[in-house]
């Protein structure tokens, strides 16, 4: 130890800095997309809440009054139906805003500016990246789940007990889901369309047929299956019975938990391998 700290010694600082490196690598490359990040802070937020805000005005608070009002109130769990759209919209917020930070930025470090190339000629490896990538994705969602959560309880569809709840559900959907989409982009090699593909043709039905706007049981049973295998029902099913109470068989609950730890490591396992394959070719 003290030839580490001896200033004499020509290889101490490398070696203190690849000691840090073992144990602080994914938090480098975290601050790294971070300080990337703060330079669209304006775009990130207005993409992450724009159409999650745009659905709580026109939906859950326009097509919410009639649907109250014909209902006599209590139309959904016995609870109004904005306090019933809440986590869903919640959950939305969350997956949305962690899976933009997994996407482009990810295409960037390959293939754009070739940026985890330059990381990892250093100390840094393609898993401490990946797990940067995440710590980085963990924290936008968690800003946008908050940022959402003030926009919910100044409109009156959550109340303040409810937060820690809110945010447990929301943030496991969206960490879930950006460590799924992390392994997907990690296979991509240049933008030729693909994320738009699968935004309209994967990200559009999940959000459409996961018990979002009504109970995922009034769907035929075929549709019901999109809601079984969605982050987005999981959450917002985990949301409603944490928030408000609503009923829930115990296994259920531990396969909502389930599933999105199942989510959660397929797709680190996943992207950590292709990581480091691509950065060794």
């Amino acid at each position: 130890m003290s030839e580490i700290t001896n200033p004499n010694w020509q290889g101490a600082t490398k070696l203190v800095n690849m000691r840090k490196a073992l144990t602080w690598g994914g938090w480098f490359v975290a601050e790294y997309r971070l300080r990337n990040m703060s330079k669209w802070l304006g775009a990130i937020f207005a993409f992450g809440l724009g159409q999650p805000v745009l659905f709580l005005l026109s939906i859950g608070i326009g097509i919410g009054a009639l649907v109250d009002k014909g209902s006599g109130g209590t139309p959904m769990d016995g609870v109004g139906y904005l306090v019933f759209l809440a986590p869903a919209l919640l959950a939305t917020a969350a997956i949305q805003g962690a899976m933009d930070e997994v996407t482009f930025p990810t295409l960037q470090g390959f293939v754009w500016d070739k940026s985890f190339f330059a990381m990892n000629s250093t100390q840094l490896s393609g898993s401490m990246i990946v797990q940067g990538i995440m710590i980085a994705s963990a924290i936008r969602c968690l800003v946008t789940v908050f940022m959402y959560e003030a926009i919910l309880l100044a409109f009156g569809a959550i109340k303040w007990d409810s937060l820690p709840s809110l945010t447990w559900a929301a943030s496991l959907a969206g960490i879930s889901f950006a460590s799924v989409m992390l392994g997907v982009t990690s296979f991509v090699k240049q933008d030729d369309g693909f994320f738009a593909i699968v935004g309209r043709f994967i990200i559009t039905p999940l959000f459409m047929f996961s018990g979002t706007y009504y109970p995922l049981e009034t769907l035929p049973t075929p549709l019901q299956a999109i809601g079984w295998v969605s982050p987005v029902w999981h959450s917002t099913n985990l949301g409603r019975v944490l928030s408000y109470g609503h009923e829930a068989p115990g296994w259920l609950i531990a396969i909502h938990y389930g599933f999105m730890a199942v989510l959660f490591v397929t797709g680190l396992i996943v992207a950590t391998k292709k990581f480091e394959k691509r950065l060794a070719a």
